[in-house]
């Protein structure tokens, strides 16, 4: 994969949410959060790469104090299917008996955020709340559902707003999907 072919491909998309869609949905998520997290003192993580496009859109809106770190694990790795999840990097603040949100681009088949929220229950938060920008809907093997979310999607290769294909396009303000996938 080249820039070209991602060009290709950016021109080929088929647009599904408009970066006016996605500007309603980054406020509606930060009234809703505002409200549950005002006064618990969370810390909030991005989950890179893909949560930082989102992340630093919502975290602007946030009216509460918090403290912030980022995690990455993976599963994709520029592929267009998920693999073993490969942890890069943990958390370095401690979140022992405090809120926690971790935000992210999609909840696809929902295995990377289940296995975070999994990771900070483990370092004894009080309480793992998830969001996501994108819910793709279609049926998950575990069940995991976001805690908020932006805009629900179809079942298609999409990206944008921190969503790749193969490693580009993550930086586009509005969401595609990928024609024929």
């Amino acid at each position: 994969m080249d820039d070209l072919e991602a060009e290709k491909v950016l021109k080929e998309a088929d647009l599904l949410y408009s970066e006016a869609d996605v500007e309603t949905a980054l406020e509606t998520m930060a009234m809703l959060i505002n409200d549950r997290l005002a006064g618990t003192d969370p810390v909030v993580f991005c989950v890179m790469n893909g949560g930082l496009i989102p992340a630093g859109m919502l975290l602007s809106r946030l009216t509460f104090p918090f403290k912030l770190d980022y995690l990455h694990a993976t599963r994709y790795r520029e592929e267009t299917t998920g693999n073993e999840l490969k942890w890069l990097k943990s958390n370095e603040i401690c979140i022992s008996g405090r809120e926690v949100l971790v935000i992210d681009d999609i909840l696809d088949e929902g295995y990377t955020l289940e296995a975070i929220v999994e990771h900070c229950t483990q370092q004894g938060a009080r309480r793992v709340y998830t969001a996501v920008l994108a819910d793709k809907k279609h049926n998950r093997g575990n069940h995991f559902e976001a805690d908020f979310v932006g805009l629900e999607i179809e079942d298609r290769y999409v990206f944008g707003m921190g969503m790749d294909y193969k490693g580009y396009l993550r930086h586009l303000p509005a969401i595609y999907a990928v024609k024929g996938l």
